[in-house]
């Protein structure tokens, strides 16, 4: 199953057959793209599921019809549990950013995090996710983030990359959590709850 976001909606390309409550289906092969885009934009939160009978094929027709980015970052978790986030343009974000070129997913995303947040003695655990999620930025971009969970005894001054629209960086603490998530984005509250199930 791929889920990808179109602002907060939901697309999901799945070969199961089972219903998503809620949700309008479709069989891949009968779907118009634009039609698909548009729609999913005009819904706000419902969401759409397209039935593929060849995942892999369809999700390549899929993002075909995108420029793809890839980008990594980190949900970074302290020794007293808590939770590294940042705030850009009014809405809590975990850190993350685009690969450079040559640079493996890992390397990314400890950089990314480093950058935005002005914190060291990071420790990458495990992948946790990938999202998707499309935007218009001179032309349709589909970006493709890989999560990872990161450790971290970090005590210094957190500096957040105003360059990048940061304006804070915090440690939140797990029963804040799930307030800051109603501020912020769908693809954000699938990785803390990816992280949640273990």
């Amino acid at each position: 199953m791929y889920k990808v976001f179109v602002n907060d909606t939901p697309i999901i390309i799945t070969s199961s057959l089972k219903k998503e409550k809620n949700f309008t289906s479709y069989n891949f092969n009968n779907i118009n793209f634009k039609e698909i885009l548009h729609q999913t934009k005009q819904k706000k939160g419902i969401g759409i599921c397209l039935h593929s009978g060849n995942l892999e094929s369809d999700w390549i027709s899929f993002t075909s019809n995108f420029e793809v980015v890839s980008a990594a970052g980190g949900l970074v978790v302290n020794a007293k549990k808590e939770y590294l986030f940042i705030f850009r343009n009014n809405v809590w974000d975990l850190p993350k950013g685009h690969l450079e070129k040559d640079e493996t997913t890992e390397t990314a995303a400890i950089r990314e995090v480093e950058e935005e947040c002005g914190i060291s003695d990071l420790t990458l655990i495990k992948p946790l996710t990938t999202t998707y999620h499309s935007y218009y930025r001179n032309g349709l971009k589909l970006k493709q983030t890989y999560w990872f969970l990161m450790h971290s005894d970090y005590e210094g001054e957190l500096k957040p990359q105003i360059e990048e629209g940061i304006t804070q960086v915090n440690f939140k603490k797990e029963s804040e959590i799930r307030e800051i998530l109603k501020n912020s984005y769908a693809n954000i509250r699938l990785v803390y709850d990816t992280y949640k199930q273990g």
